[in-house]
Formats: structure tokens, C-alpha cells, sequence
């Protein structure tokens, strides 16, 4: 019996177009109808899931930064995983050494020295707020959240994440949810979390919970969860570290996945 379902965003619950289908819509308002709890997580702050909360009558916490910071639906804080202070100039450091854009994240807000960056528009109409311009990220202040590197050479981004593990170990994550970003954020910072959070907010066993995502760093909570379903878009690592793959975000594979193998409706 599942309790509750988590559900990456990007790639998962919204199309590439970042809109919910009707058929997203529908399909979570029947999990509420069947008493199943809903969340969210994702690498996006939770100012940027805002826009979810009343289409999907979301009640319960939102994990943004892949569980760095979660929050209730209102945005107050419940609890904030911030990646040490003497970090994030090393971690600016070699993202810049692999030529990789770089994004700063600290609480609500998001800093970029390049507007003009690849993908930062993209960002922006993604998160529906606009990033703060700045000279340099020594000047933030403590409490920064993530850390992300952009580029659209994959091979950069894919060596800049080797560099991170090598020199800091397991003193930051780096995870990359898409081949053209590396999300760092704490350690405890992750989606595998996000699902021990819930279960004991909840008091629901993780195997009654499900989970559902389309990227590599989704394959944590896949680990964590009863259930675990990858989307027909996912990489084919994802999906077979996931016990069921249902359609692509293109063709309602969040609804698809949660009719068959939530409320077993077909």
C-alpha cells in the first residue's frame, strides 16, 4: 500500500515546456482523493516550485536544492542543509577552472556574474524570478545552499565533477541531474534524504513510499523507496536502477505512472 509519492519536477512532473498537463493535474488531485500524500523535490530553490503549490494542492514540504532546503508549502523553513562556508570559493574555484558557467543559490535568491551565460535564461523562465548580478560570490555571505556549473560541453561538466570528488571527497555532493549542470550542495543534501525526512514526518515506512524521476540524481530516492518508476525520458542507467519505467513527459508519463502503478487503475 503506498502512502506517499515523491516526484522529481524538472523532466518529471512538468513538460519540457515547464507547464503541467491536465492530465498531471488530474492525477495528483486523485491521490489526494485516495488519501496518498504528495511532495516534491528538486534542484530548483523552493521559490522556484512556488508556482505548483495551489494547481496541485500541495500540503506537504517542499525539498528544494535536491533537500538542501526544506520548506513548508508557505516557504517557512523546516530544516537547511548549507554547504560549509570555506567551501565555496574552492567549489567557484574549479567550476571556473573547467570553464564552467557558475550559479550561487542562498536562500531565495539566485547569483550569476554572467546574465548572458548559456541557460540562464532558460533558468529564469524556468524558476520565474530573475538571478541577482554580481561581480564575484566572496561577497554572498554564509548560507549558500548550491552551487551549480553550466556548460553545454558535457565533457566539462563531467570533469568538473570528477575534480569536486577528487579534491573535497564527501564534503560537498555533486550530482548532475542533466549532462549540461553539476548541482553541489551539503552532503545531506539529497533526495535519498528527502525520503527519510518524509518518513519520519509522516510516520509511513519507506516501503510505502514511491518515487518517480527522470535523472541520475534521482537514483538516491529510488534507493531509499518501496517503489521507484523512471520516466520513458530518463537515461537508461536511470531506468534500470528503477523497478518500473513508464512513458516520457511528452506523453503524460507522470499520470500514466501513477494510474498503473499507484492506484492500479490500469
Amino acid at each position: 500500500m503506498i502512502r506517499l509519492l515523491l516526484s522529481d519536477v524538472d523532466g518529471t512532473l512538468v513538460r519540457p515546456d515547464k507547464s503541467l498537463a491536465p492530465s498531471t493535474v488530474a492525477a495528483v488531485h486523485a491521490l489526494h482523493d485516495a488519501e496518498i500524500h504528495f511532495a516534491v523535490t528538486s534542484g530548483r530553490p523552493p521559490r522556484g516550485m512556488g508556482m505548483l503549490v495551489e494547481p496541485l494542492a500541495i500540503r506537504t514540504p517542499l525539498a528544494g536544492f535536491n533537500g538542501g532546503l526544506l520548506v513548508e508549502p508557505n516557504l517557512k523553513v523546516l530544516e537547511a542543509h548549507a554547504i560549509e562556508d570555506q567551501l565555496v570559493e574552492p567549489v567557484v574555484r574549479l567550476l571556473e577552472a573547467s570553464k564552467l558557467g557558475v550559479w550561487v543559490y542562498r536562500g531565495d535568491d539566485w547569483y550569476v556574474s554572467d546574465p548572458d551565460f548559456p541557460r540562464v535564461r532558460r533558468e529564469a523562465h524556468t524558476l520565474q524570478f530573475e538571478p541577482t548580478v554580481v561581480e564575484g560570490f566572496s561577497a554572498i555571505g554564509p548560507g549558500v545552499a548550491k552551487i551549480v556549473g553550466v556548460s553545454d560541453d558535457y565533457d566539462a561538466v563531467a570533469a568538473a565533477q570528477q575534480s569536486i570528488a577528487a579534491e573535497l571527497g564527501d564534503r560537498v555532493a555533486a550530482a548532475t541531474s542533466q549532462p549540461y549542470y553539476i548541482d553541489i550542495t551539503h552532503p545531506l543534501a539529497n533526495k535519498g534524504a528527502v525520503v527519510s525526512f518524509l518518513s519520519e514526518r509522516y510516520e509511513i515506512s519507506p516501503e510505502d513510499i514511491a518515487t518517480i524521476g527522470d535523472g541520475r540524481n534521482d537514483v538516491l530516492m529510488f534507493d531509499r523507496s518501496g517503489l521507484s518508476v523512471a520516466m520513458g525520458n530518463a537515461h537508461q542507467d536511470v531506468q534500470r536502477a528503477a523497478r518500473h519505467v513508464t512513458t516520457s513527459n511528452e506523453e503524460d508519463g507522470f499520470a500514466n505512472a501513477v494510474d498503473r502503478y499507484i492506484l492500479g487503475r490500469s
